[in-house]
């Protein structure tokens, strides 16, 4: 809220550095710096069953974190999209929407366990690290209905992201056919957060940081984007 960049930097890391989960990323990022020697010494583990039952669970609890912050939207709708006053609602919401984070930290362990060192990308670590140390930040300095807009978009992709990766652990040679679908509802996702934080910002006098987030995240689904389905489209134009 008028903040300047170097204001910002040290309000942030400030607030930063206070967090539960800052430790937790830290052992996350050396887990992930450390990986490539799990698969050089270690055999590749199946995990299929343990996979089907985690990514079932975490789209249950991804669904119970969106009926709760619909509940306490619907309590003063529409003025609760903008609202900035704590809600108790909203912060059982927020904290079991933080706790899910902490459980979603084992995707990048499932993945390493199996030698699937080409999905932990720039995009799946940056996500589920950030997205850690937000929603801890939510949980104890904004139980507001305003911010459980984002982290509520984000809670429903969740739910059918989990479930698409719990059908394919169960049928894995017939794996869901709406992959793409999901890319594109994760980047409408961030697009419309994106249009939620640029309102805040003219006309309720938020921070400037969450456009900031969310256009980072435009930008790496953006690029996966178009990495996975247009790039080899785009190449093979060229070639023709």
């Amino acid at each position: 809220m008028g903040m300047t960049l170097a204001e910002f930097a040290l309000y942030f890391l400030n607030g930063v550095v206070k967090l539960k989960s800052l430790p937790v990323v830290i052992v996350y990022l050396s887990f992930v710096a450390f990986s490539p020697l799990w698969t050089r010494y270690v055999r590749p583990f199946g995990l299929r069953k343990v996979l089907v039952v985690y990514n079932f669970a975490c789209s249950i609890f991804s669904l119970y974190s969106v009926v709760i912050i619909l509940a306490a939207l619907a309590r003063n709708w529409p003025r609760s999209l903008f609202s900035c006053e704590e809600d108790s609602l909203v912060k059982h919401a927020f904290w079991v929407y933080y706790m899910t984070k902490y459980i979603e930290l084992m995707d990048t362990v499932f993945m390493i366990l199996r030698h699937r060192l080409r999905q932990v990308s720039l995009l799946h670590i940056y996500h589920h690290s950030s997205i850690l140390m937000l929603s801890e930040y939510a949980s104890i300095y904004g139980n507001w209905p305003a911010i459980s807009v984002p982290l509520g978009l984000n809670a429903i992709i969740h739910v059918f992201l989990y479930f698409y990766y719990g059908q394919s652990a169960l049928n894995p040679g017939q794996r869901p056919a709406w992959k793409k679908n999901l890319t594109q509802l994760q980047l409408i996702q961030f697009m419309i957060g994106l249009c939620h934080m640029i309102v805040g910002y003219l006309q309720h006098g938020w921070c400037w940081y969450g456009i900031a987030y969310e256009l980072t995240m435009i930008w790496l689904f953006s690029n996966f984007y178009y990495q996975a389905y247009l790039k080899e489209r785009a190449v093979a134009k060229k070639l023709e």
